[in-house]
């Protein structure tokens, strides 16, 4: 929600003895510290030099989203991808002594491939004077689809201080849910710690919040945890932290890991149904943080003091996001197709944000109801399920619709189950076009959307047994307006891509379909740089054609053009255009037998 940061209720809380949310919002400061005292080598190590690559998925996942850092050496985070959640300590309600800030003397990425939140001393009350840094995701759509997995695994180097030296410090790598962002209050929104250590211990936590405070299924403030388990050299190198949520199983399990090695599982049957579903079965924000002092340093000896080293660092190499879907689903069938829908706040939030495959991009309406988007599959399809993740401004009510001709709606479902972002349809029926049609939202904004999934066979019925048979072909053109726009982009499936040609008439583009074939439709996903005039052509070799649509005036956008011809070949011959610039094509899609 990058354009409502101004609002957002900041419910965080870390695992430890007192622990009470705070859910004012705190305004963006910029801190620079003053000089702090000199630290030798020996009390903070620097960053590796050398970054691991983010690893492939685990079996049986994909991988869903990554950040490596690999910005230049001190340059501030990209705040399209992250926020910095900058203010004082104090106002996290969790009793710490730090202030954070936006300075690139406390977060920067280094260069090498990491991101370093710093901690900084002035002055020499051990209590006072500390800056350092804490960041999260904008994008709060990361979770488990009902039936499904994700797993959530980062690469970090704890502060290289021991006990000696590191009392005070509070590293943590943690999620919070989602729908914390529109007011849903800690701890019943849900909060899964990683990784937190304490006053260089060398050790590890891994912790559920949930429920009420104090007390409540999840025992708050202290939360439902593994407890301390040893971290052997975790300040000196680099390990991975990891949790998994899996939802395949019954009971659902949180399971956290170090190194690969699973050390704690929580089962959803040791609390009840809803502390669980409310805190769990949702989507979640991603959090680092270099906190000093509060109340779990406290409780395991307290600090800062006198001792306490200035510049320790939590250096994270890599954090990714990995999901399994649950099984038997196919492929989904709307990722890249033509979407529209009744609005959009800005041109940041477009309708193709919903089909794009990136749980990190999103549609998001105008603010009032009722509001709708919907994908244009290219063919009918008999649709048999539907995942939907909404981001934290979620519709609290709406239809899931089906449609062969864009007109007339069916409506499959209706879903009133909100704030709960992440939700697996079961679909029935045969469709073209499948919409969501929104009727109430779950905030005062608009109706958001990161995904919307559609699973399905190919019908053979409703198109007459048609097929799309130019999808992923070999495409050519007179020319492209340069190396970015190129004849593929047409027919890749993909409507965030495109070919564009030179900037003169005539052009063309075609697509071979690799043998002949009866064609009866084709489908032109005009950029905003259309063709006013323009003939489709078959032909068998190549080099003969044969037109079979033609026209002077056409209209751009999405035309839909039956026509009646044979051919391996296809071709869209452009002979005037709308613009001064050149023929643009998002999609040029040849159906047929």
């Amino acid at each position: 929600m990058s354009i409502r940061d101004g609002r957002l209720a900041r419910g965080l809380v870390a695992l430890g003895v007192v622990a009470a949310a705070a859910l004012a919002w705190v305004p963006s400061v910029s801190a620079q510290p003053a000089a702090a005292p000199a630290i030798t080598p020996a009390a903070v190590k620097p960053a590796a030099a050398q970054p691991a690559a983010v690893p492939a998925p685990p079996s049986g996942f994909t991988t869903t989203w990554s950040d490596d850092f690999s910005g230049a050496a001190n340059s501030a985070l990209d705040t399209g991808t992250w926020r910095y959640d900058a203010g004082p300590g104090s106002s996290f309600g969790t009793g710490e002594i730090e202030t954070t800030t936006t300075s690139t003397s406390n977060v920067y990425e280094d260069g090498n491939g990491h991101l370093v939140l710093k901690a900084l001393h002035s002055g020499t009350d051990p209590n006072a004077g500390w800056t350092s840094g804490r960041v999260e995701t904008q994008a709060d759509g990361f979770g488990a689809q009902p039936g499904g997995v994700v797993r959530i695994q980062a690469s970090i180097q704890q502060p290289n201080l021991s006990t000696a030296n590191g009392a005070g410090y509070w590293p943590a790598f943690w999620m919070l849910g989602a729908p914390l962002r529109v007011g849903i209050p800690w701890p019943g929104s849900g909060e899964v710690d990683a990784m937190e250590d304490i006053n260089g211990r060398s050790s590890v936590f891994g912790t559920l919040h949930c429920g009420v405070s104090p007390g409540g299924a999840c025992n708050e403030s202290t939360g439902v945890g593994s407890g301390e388990r040893a971290c052997g050299g975790c300040q000196t190198g680099y390990h991975t932290y990891a949790v998994e949520i899996d939802r395949s199983t019954s009971p659902e399990q949180i399971r956290w890991y170090l190194d690969g090695a699973s050390y704690f599982t929580l089962n959803s049957n040791q609390m009840d149904a809803t502390s669980w579903a409310n805190a769990v079965d949702h989507s979640f924000f991603i959090i680092f943080d270099l906190a000093i002092g509060g109340a779990f340093p406290a409780a395991y000896g307290g600090g800062p003091n006198a001792a306490t080293a200035s510049g320790g660092q939590l250096n994270v190499d890599y954090l990714a996001v990995y999901n399994k879907l649950p099984a038997g689903l196919g492929t989904n069938v709307a990722q890249g197709k033509p979407t529209t829908a009744s609005s959009a706040e800005s041109a940041q939030f477009p309708a193709s944000n919903a089909t794009d495959g990136n749980v990190t991009t999103r549609w998001s309406s105008g603010f009032s109801d009722p509001q709708w988007v919907q994908v244009d599959l290219g063919q009918n399809y008999n649709l048999t399920h539907a995942t939907v993740t909404w981001e934290a401004a979620a519709a609290s009510s709406y239809q899931l619709q089906r449609s062969t001709d864009g007109t007339t709606w069916t409506t499959i479902t209706t879903n009133n189950n909100s704030p709960a972002d992440i939700q697996d349809l079961s679909m029935s029926g045969t469709g073209r076009y499948v919409r969501i049609y929104a009727t109430s939202r779950a905030s005062q904004y608009g109706d958001s959307l990161y995904e919307l999934a559609v699973y399905g066979t190919l019908s053979s019925g409703g198109n007459g047994g048609n097929t799309v048979l130019s999808q992923g072909k070999t495409a050519t053109a007179s020319s492209a307006e340069n190396t970015s726009f190129t004849a593929t982009n047409a027919v890749d499936g993909n409507t965030g891509t495109r070919w564009s040609s030179a900037f003169t008439d005539p052009q063309w583009l075609e697509v071979d379909l690799g043998a002949s074939h009866s064609i009866s439709q084709v489908v032109l996903n005009w950029e905003a740089a259309y063709a006013t005039a323009f003939q489709i052509q078959t032909s068998a070799d190549g080099s003969n054609w044969t037109t079979v649509y033609t026209t002077t005036t056409g209209t751009g956008g999405t035309q839909t053009l039956p026509v009646s011809g044979t051919g391996r070949y296809v071709r869209m011959n452009g002979t005037a255009r709308a613009t001064q610039y050149g023929y643009s094509l998002w999609e040029f899609q040849v159906l047929g037998t």
